[in-house]
Parts: structure tokens; sequence; C-alpha cells
């Protein structure tokens, strides 16, 4: 009976870490889009990501709007996506 406790214990907690995981938006800098096409390749870059669920990217304002699951993925990842798709990003300053 103490092992099956343990067992469900661990399950549980497993399954806790992606339970605290929140829906987190944030705004890439993309200052090298140079053409109205850029922001398709970009936009499927990021969707290409585990855990991104919208991306919106704008070429009138250079960036990318990005939300993602912060239990599984994070800027990191966000930002080496669109850098494989050839067009470096940053974290927006927050204002």
């Amino acid at each position: 009976m103490n092992n099956l406790t343990a067992v469900a214990v661990t399950a549980l907690l497993i399954g806790a870490g992606s339970a605290f995981a929140a829906p987190r938006q944030v705004t890439l800098t993309v200052p090298t889009m140079d053409c109205a096409t850029c922001p398709v390749t970009i936009k499927v870059a990021l969707l290409k990501v585990p855990g991104v669920s919208r991306a919106i990217v704008s070429y009138a304002h250079r960036n990318a709007k990005v939300t993602f699951d912060d239990g599984k993925t994070n800027v990191a990842a966000l930002t080496k996506a669109t850098d494989d798709a050839g067009y470096p990003s940053f974290l927006a300053d927050k204002k």
C-alpha cells in the first residue's frame, strides 16, 4: 500500500508542474524584417515551437507578439526560432 501511495503522489507532482504553467505573452523586436513576406516566415517559425499558441507578426512595427505556455517553452526558444529562420530577435523592453 505504501508503494502505491508513493507512485500516486509522484504522478500527482509530475502532473502538477504543467498545472502551474500559465499562458504568457511577450513582444519580440525583429529589426531585420525588410519586406512584406518576412512576417509569414517568422510566424511559421514561431508556431512550430512547442507551446506557442499564437503569433502576431507586424512588418510595420518590426515585432512579434507571441502567446505561449511557459511550462513548455521560453523566450530563449522563441528567439532561437526566429534566429534559425534568418531573423534575429530579442525581447522588447517593457515600458
